[in-house]
Formats: C-alpha cells, structure tokens, sequence
C-alpha cells in the first residue's frame, strides 16, 4: 500500500480470522439492546489520526460495543472515553469525546491503532489472531516511518504484539525482549540508521483499571505527555475546567 488510506481501504474488508470474523458479525446483527438502533460496523476498524502522525498510541482491539459498532478505534466506549479525555487535556485531540466517526474528534500529531483490528470474543484475541494481524501493524507503521517519532502502547498484550511489528518495520529490537510495565521507556535504533523511535509502556485504559485506580487521569497523562514532547508535539499541561469542552482550533483528522 502507498499510503494510509488505501491500507485503511483493504482493511475494512479483512476476512482473515473465522472466529474474529463470526464474532464481530453476531454481535453487529444481535446489538446491546442500550445500542438497537444503531447500525453496527461490524467489520475491522482501522486506525485513526493523520498519516503524518509523529506519536502512535498503540491498545489491544476494538471493543465489541465500541469500536465494531462505531467503526472508529476507542469510540463509543469508557476506554476510550478516557484516551481521548487525556489527549484533549494535552492538546493533541480537538475534543474529550469520541461517540462515533461522524462527532468531528480530530487529532493533532497523533494516530490511534491496535495489533488486533477485529473485536475479539472476551476481549482475548489468541495468539494465532495477533499474528495474523500483524502484518496491518507493520505496513502502517512503515507508511508512518517519515513522521513517526514516538509510541505509547497500552497493556502488555499490545506491548507483545507491537515489538515484534516495529522489528519487522525496520527499528532494531533488544533480546531478549524487555518486559511490559507501565512506565518503561524503550529507544529503538532504526535499522538502516533513520531517526530512532521511543517507546512508552502504559497500563491498558479498560475499564477494570479505570475504575480500581490501577490508571488514574494523571498517570495516563504523564505518559502520553512524556511521549509526546519526544514525539516533538510540545504538549500542554491539563486545560482549565471551563475550557475542556470547547477544545483547540480545528486540527488534521
């Protein structure tokens, strides 16, 4: 693919993984009854934000009432209701909502995407499923390679599936492979002696960390804030109260 929408175009009509494929359809035909009468995607859901991206935020798949009903990575759901608010406050999302791929949520310098592109039964992808995907997550990051300059990934599932795809897209991995926490900080090399990429580890923004206080608003931002000024966005701190829900001036979607 040459470019990131034609990738985006041949996604959508992945049929690769049965099980993936028999889930994300069941669930768009029988619906929450919360959501009966939305029309669901039901099919991958791309990444989201502008090819020029120099920050990758990278999570785990699509939420089966999220993503595969609105199409959009972390739209329709508290995870993402979380990422986007974090990303508002730092300036680099034009809003602190995200409810589906027509509300006009831009973001600034940064994309959002996952390992896995189909929402998976029990929000468990199997290891087969991951590696499958891989090769969406290795052509996007190589169509993003001019630009990108930084990557958070969000949970230790991700962070499994994304080291083995920034090797693959050309950045030198160590071995053995560093293990997942929250705050750990990788700089990759890149093979062929380009810039090099950083590497953010943060906890997955689920519900069950959200809500136990494993991720709290401000370690969220800390991270996303400390990759960003590598990823050369100069950040802002946390927006006033009375000015989060106007957001920035219009940005590159």
């Amino acid at each position: 693919m040459r470019t990131l929408a034609e990738l985006d175009a041949a996604l959508v009509d992945c049929r690769a993984c049965p099980r993936l494929v028999a889930w994300r359809e069941q669930v768009a035909e029988t619906r929450r009854a919360s959501y009966a009468d939305w029309t669901y995607w039901g099919r991958p859901v791309p990444g989201f934000g502008p090819p020029t991206a120099s920050l990758l935020v990278i999570g785990l798949a699509p939420a089966a009432h999220g993503g595969n009903r609105t199409g959009r990575m972390f739209t329709g759901d508290r995870s993402g209701d979380v990422l986007y608010a974090a990303l508002h406050d730092l300036g680099l999302a034009s809003q602190p909502d995200a409810v589906s791929r027509d509300d006009g949520l831009a973001l600034r310098g940064v994309r959002v995407t996952a390992p896995v592109h189909c929402a998976p039964p029990a929000n468990k992808p199997t290891p087969e499923e991951r590696d499958t995907c891989r090769s969406w997550l290795v052509q996007e990051l190589e169509l993003l390679r001019p630009h990108l300059r930084a990557a958070v990934i969000l949970g230790a599932f991700g962070w499994g599936a994304a080291l083995p795809a920034f090797e693959a897209a050309g950045w030198e991995v160590p071995r053995p492979r560093p293990a997942f926490a929250h705050g750990a900080s990788l700089t990759l090399p890149a093979a062929d002696g380009g810039p090099p990429l950083e590497v953010f580890g943060c906890f997955h923004v689920s519900q069950r960390n959200t809500f136990t206080g494993r991720l709290t608003p401000g370690m969220l931002r800390d991270v996303l804030g400390t990759a960003a000024r590598a990823a050369g966005l100069s950040p802002q701190g946390p927006l006033p109260m009375e000015q989060r829900t106007g957001g920035p001036p219009r940005m590159e979607q």
